[in-house]
């Protein structure tokens, strides 16, 4: 199903049921086989080659294998390609499994191992790009830096917007001006498609950790790139060969998380924009980050998203103790990494997510991140304030030896 006129609403409802009513079902079905009847051997064979080297399954042939196709799978593909204005998309076991079919696909099969990364970004990614574990040279630059970053041989750039921890808006546009025609992948976790289409905008590839809102539950991991038919070629061979498969079950959860995903973001963002204009009066927070808060000054928020989104950073007044208090005496907020949950998270991104991010680049000790769900926005900011009355938010010169040591090992 594919139709532009459609309310994106009604988009998330449809898409990637177009078999649907050929199969006799309402609800999606689940293919849990591993392997599938071959219809002879010169078109199982032909089968074979053409999903090992990125195609789809042969009308007249087989699936073969779940590790090269699997139609649950390729049904939550199509659905979330619609929603992203793509030709095609390519699912995976987790986002960090996406984000490394996509480099090694844009710099492996190319000869063009450097990569640009415009911090900041998700620590993993941060930590995977300068790792050495794929061959590649990393140039990490800000957003503004990306053109002089530029190299014969740069393969991939590699941005996030809104980015995390602290949720500063990239311009997609000016970013693949300034990659010269080089692929440009943008971390769309934050926004979903129901925010932002990074496509719209230029970008090669729109990434999500699904693990986040497009599956909304905490209960799958999956990662997923919307991208060009060719490019979804090319991914599709790397997770052929290295088999960073999603699973079915998985795949069926993020599709129907799908259908409800614009009615969550709609709910979560109003409730966090109420939280930010609470917080932004109080004196335990010296700073709010949150898209648009600074006024927009580029028109990124206006030009380029939907809305705000629901994720929230903060920084607290008393440091490093502080942060870390809060974090541990809230009782309604979750403390715990991940995020885009129906519940609300809280986390500290120094000592966790962006725990392997060197210390340079590492967000600062009194920074929380924080994730808001489907709860009354009134009972989130009750259980905030009441976290906040905690000694060390309150108190924060009476700190304890521990927490000073703590404050040091995080700090920039």
């Amino acid at each position: 199903m594919s139709d532009s006129s459609l309310h994106p609403d009604t988009i998330a409802v449809h898409s990637g049921r177009a078999d649907l009513a050929e199969l006799g079902v309402h609800a999606l079905p689940i293919d849990l086989s591993t392997t599938n009847p071959l219809p002879d051997v010169e078109r199982g064979g032909d089968s074979y080659e053409a999903m090992a080297t990125g195609g789809r399954p042969p009308a007249d042939g087989s699936m073969v294998y779940a590790r090269l196709w699997n139609p649950t799978v390729a049904r939550f593909e199509d659905a979330l390609a619609e929603m992203e204005h793509a030709e095609a998309a390519v699912a995976f076991s987790s986002g960090m499994a996406a984000m490394t079919a996509v480099i090694l696909a844009q710099t492996a099969s190319t000869g063009r191992r450097h990569v640009v990364g415009a911090r900041p970004l998700y620590g993993g990614t941060d930590h995977l790009l300068g790792s050495g574990l794929l061959g590649v040279e990393t140039t990490y630059c800000h957003a503004s830096e990306v053109r002089s970053a530029m190299r014969h041989d740069t393969g991939l750039v590699v941005v996030e917007t809104p980015a995390n921890p602290t949720l500063e808006l990239v311009d997609i546009e000016e970013i693949v001006t300034a990659a010269g025609g080089v692929p440009v992948v943008v971390d769309n976790t934050f926004a979903t498609p129901v925010l932002q289409n990074p496509l719209d905008h230029g970008a090669a590839m729109s990434l999500h950790s699904a693990t986040k809102y497009l599956g909304g539950h905490g209960d799958v991991i999956a990662g997923v790139v919307a991208c060009s038919e060719e490019t979804a070629e090319a991914l599709r061979r790397v997770r052929a060969v290295t088999g960073g498969l999603l699973h079915p079950l998985g795949a069926y959860l993020l599709h129907r998380g799908l259908t409800t995903l614009p009615v969550r973001m709609r709910q979560q963002q109003e409730n966090a924009r109420q939280i930010v204009q609470w917080l932004i009066d109080r004196p335990e927070v010296d700073e709010v980050f949150f898209p648009g808060l600074d006024g927009d000054p580029q028109g990124i928020l206006q030009r380029q998203m939907r809305g705000t989104g629901a994720m929230i950073a903060m920084r607290l007044s008393g440091g490093y103790a502080a942060a870390s208090a809060v974090a541990s005496t809230v009782t309604l907020f979750t403390h715990a990494v991940s995020l885009g949950g129906v519940d609300s998270l809280i986390q500290h991104p120094a000592a966790l997510t962006h725990r392997p991010v060197p210390a340079d680049a590492r967000p600062d000790a009194d920074v929380l991140r924080l994730s808001i769900g489907l709860e009354n926005a009134a009972d989130l900011i009750a259980d905030l304030e009441q976290a906040f009355q905690a000694p060390a938010v309150q108190n924060p010169s009476h700190l304890v030896a521990a927490g000073s040591e703590a404050a040091q090992l995080w700090s920039i």
